[in-house]
C-alpha cells in the first residue's frame, strides 16, 4: 500500500443556495481544488451524494458532473452511504490510489436540498432509517435522535440545559468561517429559549438541510510535493457498520460503529486520542456529538456532555470539535458533509483556518456517520513536515 495525500481541496458556500443547481455546485468545488492542487485532470472522480434524485430528479451522477467539470471519459461514479457518503467516497478513493490502480482521483461531495419542500426532504433522509421497524412506524431522524438523547438523560442524569454548549461552540466558530451558513451567535440563554422541534430536541440542537459541496484532490506520496507546496497525508481512512435500527443494537447509547472504526484508524495511524489535536465530528443533533466524542475515546460512557460544560471542546480547548461551525453552524449539505470535515481538517492542518486556527496543529481526525450510527468513517490527517 502507498502513502496517499490531499493535494488540493475546494468548497462552495453553504446554505440555501437557490442560484445554482447541483451540478454548477459540484463544478465550482471540483474546478476549485484542481486549481488548488495545480492540476488539470485526474484518473478518476469519485461523487460522494445520498439525494439527488429525491431532490433533483437526478441520478447517474459520474458521467454527469465529469462531463461538466471538464473530466469527460474518466472513471466516474457516485457512491451513497446516506449522511456518511461524501467520506465513504473518499475512503474508496483512498483504496484506489493506496492499491496502485490509480495515481490521482478527485472527490466531491454534492448536496442540493433547499429547492424542495422539507417535508419531502424529510421524508428522503428518513429513508436511511430502517424502512420497516423504523420510518413506517413514523419515526424521522429528528424523533429518533430525540429518542435517544431523552434516554441518555434518563441514564446519565443531565439536564437539557447541559447540552448548550455544543451550539454556543458551533456557532462561534461558524462565526469565522466564511463558508459556513450562520455567522451568528448564539448563548446559553437562547439555546434554552430555542423552539422545540421533538423533546428534548429543540431548534439549536439540530443541524440545518442545505446545498454545497466539497472537494479534494488525492494522490500517492511521490507525486503529492511535486503538485503541492502544503499536502496533507491521509494517515489512516476505516470504516464500520451497525445495524441501521436502533432498537436492533447492542447498546443504543453506545455508537459501536463510530467506536470500531475510530480503533482502527488508532491502529492504523499508529496515534491515540491524546495524540489528535482536533476533531471534526458529526454533530447532526447535539446528541450525537456527545455520543461520538464517547466512541472516538475522548470521554468515558456518558460523560461526553461534560466536556462541552467545561468548555473543553473549544479553539484553545483540550479537544477542539467542529472547528469550522460543524454541522450545526457551518450547515449540513448531508452527502457533502463529510468532504467539508476534510477540508476543514485540511486547512487546519495547512494554518489557513484563519481566527478559528488551532495553534501547532499537526493531526487531526474527521468522522461522518451514515443513518444514526450505522455507517461511520473515520479520517486521520496529518501535516507534512
Amino acid at each position: 500500500m502507498r502513502n496517499v495525500s490531499i493535494i488540493g481541496i475546494g468548497q462552495t458556500p453553504v446554505g440555501e443556495i437557490w442560484e445554482k443547481g447541483l451540478r454548477t455546485l459540484a463544478v465550482d468545488a471540483i474546478r476549485a481544488a484542481m486549481k488548488d492542487a495545480h492540476m488539470e485532470t485526474a484518473d478518476a472522480l469519485y461523487i460522494g451524494n445520498m439525494l439527488s434524485g429525491e431532490a433533483t430528479g437526478q441520478a447517474h451522477l459520474g458521467p454527469l458532473i465529469a462531463d461538466a467539470a471538464g473530466l469527460r471519459g474518466v472513471e466516474a461514479a457516485k457512491i451513497e452511504a446516506a449522511c456518511g457518503s461524501a467520506a465513504y467516497a473518499l475512503r474508496l478513493a483512498y483504496l484506489a490510489v493506496a492499491g496502485g490502480m490509480h495515481d490521482t482521483v478527485i472527490v466531491c461531495g454534492v448536496e442540493k436540498m433547499t429547492d424542495r419542500a422539507p417535508g419531502r426532504m424529510t421524508n428522503g433522509l428518513a429513508s436511511a432509517a430502517d424502512g420497516e421497524l423504523e420510518a413506517a412506524q413514523g419515526l424521522s431522524f429528528v424523533a429518533i435522535n430525540a429518542l435517544l438523547m431523552q434516554r441518555y438523560m434518563y441514564e446519565f442524569g443531565w439536564k437539557k440545559s447541559d447540552f448548550a454548549q455544543f451550539a454556543v461552540n458551533a456557532h462561534q466558530n461558524a462565526a469565522g468561517n466564511p463558508y459556513a451558513m450562520f455567522h451568528h451567535l448564539v448563548s446559553a440563554n437562547d439555546f434554552e429559549k430555542a423552539k422545540m422541534v421533538a423533546t428534548p430536541i429543540n431548534l439549536l440542537d439540530s443541524s440545518p438541510m442545505a446545498d454545497g459541496a466539497a472537494a479534494v484532490v488525492i494522490t500517492s506520496d511521490p507525486l503529492a510535493r511535486e503538485f503541492a507546496d502544503k499536502p496533507v497525508r491521509i494517515k489512516a481512512s476505516t470504516a464500520a457498520t451497525d445495524s441501521i435500527a436502533i432498537a436492533e443494537r447492542r447498546d443504543i447509547l453506545t455508537l459501536d460503529a463510530a467506536k470500531r472504526s475510530t480503533l482502527k484508524a488508532y491502529e492504523v495511524a499508529g496515534v491515540s486520542p491524546a495524540d489528535i489535536d482536533l476533531f471534526e465530528l458529526h454533530d447532526a443533533f447535539s446528541i450525537m456529538a456527545a455520543l461520538s466524542l464517547e466512541a472516538a475515546g475522548f470521554a468515558e460512557r456518558g460523560q461526553g456532555v461534560r466536556l462541552a460544560l467545561t468548555q473543553d471542546i473549544g479553539i484553545e480547548g483540550k479537544h477542539p470539535i467542529s472547528t469550522m461551525g460543524g454541522l450545526k453552524g457551518r450547515g449540513h449539505p448531508v452527502g457533502a458533509t463529510g468532504l467539508y470535515q476534510v477540508v476543514e481538517a485540511a486547512m487546519q492542518l495547512r494554518g489557513e483556518a484563519g481566527h478559528n486556527q488551532v495553534q501547532d496543529a499537526r493531526l487531526a481526525m474527521t468522522q461522518n456517520i451514515g443513518g444514526s450510527g450505522a455507517t461511520v468513517t473515520t479520517h486521520i490527517l496529518e501535516a507534512w513536515r
